[in-house]
């Protein structure tokens, strides 16, 4: 029992943190995603009283990553159904020419400002329509939701970190008489943190375990996965392969530095 419980303390600080951690990378898949997707959805209108092409265009804005001709048809169509052919021939020539430009990535209120400003600076272009509006209100959203993600992340992780030094503690005052005993006998400072070690580890191993198996159950369970193809986000929940050696090695990291400070300290009292 008292070596369940040793087992215990560690093993929920490095499940805390591995969770916080593999929570945030979601949200940051989950938000990269979004940003695509908002990418290819996303356009500006531009008016322009001579053509435009692609090629002139991105040599001075290469944020663009394609331009389409907005057929005027529809537009004069619905401007007088009974207007004549004659009529409609000159109202299509006498009307500017619109397009519609994407982008390669989702801009930020900046580099859409930038982009505007580019645009503006070939002739015969007389406005763009970014939907400015809409689009800081969409990217705002974004910033705040990655940003309460990673507020909430450091807090578990500043706690944990608290959590792991009172083990620190805990653990320095448990082996101690064992460690000057063994000091006394002439035993190597390996040999005398050797049960540190061991638990450091197994406790990285096991944290890591728990982790991964919950992780895997998230990402095949069906309800989450409708969620996510509801809001049109198709992203890697948990990547078996390289998820796991980055827990992995967050959890031994932390564990053996933990057994590290442990040693370091014990030194420092003899």
């Amino acid at each position: 029992m008292k070596s369940f419980k040793n087992h215990l303390s560690l093993v929920i600080a490095l499940v805390s943190i591995l969770f916080s951690f593999q929570v945030y990378k979601v949200v940051e898949r989950v938000v990269d995603d979004y940003r695509v997707n908002l990418a290819q959805n996303y356009a500006l209108v531009v008016m322009s009283r001579s053509a435009l092409d692609y090629k002139t265009l991105s040599s001075q804005v290469a944020q663009i990553r394609d331009i389409e001709e907005i057929n005027p048809d529809g537009v004069i169509k619905r401007l007088n159904a009974g207007i004549g052919k004659k009529d409609a021939q000159l109202l299509k020539v006498s009307l500017p020419k619109f397009y519609t430009v994407h982008l390669k990535s989702y801009p930020s209120p900046s580099q859409l400002k930038q982009i505007k400003k580019a645009l503006f600076s070939f002739k015969g272009i007389t406005k763009v329509e970014t939907f400015e509006n809409t689009h800081q209100r969409t990217y705002k959203m974004l910033l705040l939701f990655k940003t309460i993600v990673s507020v909430f992340s450091v807090s578990v992780l500043v706690v944990t970190i608290l959590l792991i030094f009172k083990e620190l503690k805990i653990w320095q005052f448990q082996h101690h008489e064992r460690m000057s005993i063994m000091a006394l006998f002439g035993a190597p400072t390996w040999l005398r943190s050797a049960v540190l070690f061991r638990l450091a580890i197994v406790d990285a191993l096991i944290a890591t375990t728990l982790s991964i198996l919950f992780f895997l159950y998230i990402s095949n369970d069906t309800w989450i996965l409708e969620q996510f193809h509801n809001l049109s986000i198709d992203v890697e929940i948990f990547d078996v392969g390289h998820d796991s050696l980055v827990m992995l090695g967050m959890a031994m990291s932390i564990s053996l530095l933990l057994a590290i400070f442990i040693v370091l300290g014990h030194k420092e009292e003899v």
